[in-house]
């Protein structure tokens, strides 16, 4: 008998038109996000370099398939776009010359000896004027008040100074990168955490990816995928997010289990 999903995700033997169409409008959104061409990126971009997570990177690094039946769920990632798209917008009406703001400018953050092994994204908006580094993210009600009592994460700053540093390998003079948490819900209350560039943060973060790269060379975990192991995870690490997690997994080259 077909057993058609309902909106809430519990199938059901005798969906509704309602829950045919439902499913086809989710089918249709998860298909078009996953093949977008910012989620085929094969390179790690300046958003990725930061993840705590060494094997996460090795098998970005590696190009390595991700995790049988993995599904990912889009829909946080696509609202994040829609918003992004918008703000790019707001400040091109406002400097349609581009003298004062930078919007989405694609940046080299650093030049590897191949195109792989090359850094490179598009900043999502620079203003000459104070010298800012600005990244949106959209975020959840209860994230964001995490982040109001915390800050972001280490991945977050990282991701500003290292679009700090493409400004600099651009020829500007970046002197300040803030991140602005725009919530996902009906009332606009942005938080804003702001710090001074810091070129450090940016090279260190470099230096790491660079040195996981240079372990998968020495350890060749294609040819002997036991060395997988020797990449550890994080415990602040996103792995409900991970292309590569599969719970479970005692096979770390079809899939891994998540940190424990």
């Amino acid at each position: 008998m077909f057993a058609q999903p309902t909106t809430a995700g519990k199938p059901t033997a005798h969906p509704t038109p309602g829950d045919v169409i439902a499913q086809q409008i989710r089918r249709l959104i998860i298909d078009s996000a996953n093949n977008a061409p910012r989620s085929q990126q094969r390179r790690i971009g300046p958003s990725e370099v930061g993840n705590p997570c060494d094997r996460a990177l090795a098998y970005k690094s590696m190009d390595w398939p991700t995790a049988p039946g993995a599904d990912r769920e889009p829909w946080a990632s696509v609202q994040g776009t829609a918003i992004y798209t918008w703000m790019a917008e707001l400040f091109e009406q406002r400097d349609p010359k581009g003298e004062r703001y930078l919007v989405e400018r694609r940046v080299t953050v650093h030049q590897g000896h191949t195109e792989d092994a090359t850094i490179a994204g598009s900043a999502d908006l620079y203003d000459r004027l104070t010298g800012t580094v600005y990244d949106w993210k959209a975020t959840s009600p209860d994230s964001l008040a995490k982040y109001r009592r915390n800050g972001p994460g280490d991945q977050y700053r990282i991701q500003a100074n290292l679009y700090g540093l493409g400004m600099e390998n651009a020829g500007e003079t970046p002197r300040r990168v803030a991140i602005v948490f725009l919530p996902r819900q009906y009332r606009l209350e942005p938080y804003v955490w702001v710090d001074e560039y810091r070129r450090d943060v940016a090279l260190a973060a470099i230096a790491r990816l660079q040195a996981i790269r240079e372990r998968l060379l020495a350890l060749d975990p294609e040819a002997n995928p036991a060395q997988w192991a020797a990449f550890p995870t994080s415990p602040d690490a996103k792995c409900f997010f991970c292309d590569w997690h599969q719970r479970g997994s005692t096979d770390l080259s079809r899939g891994c289990p998540g940190h424990t």
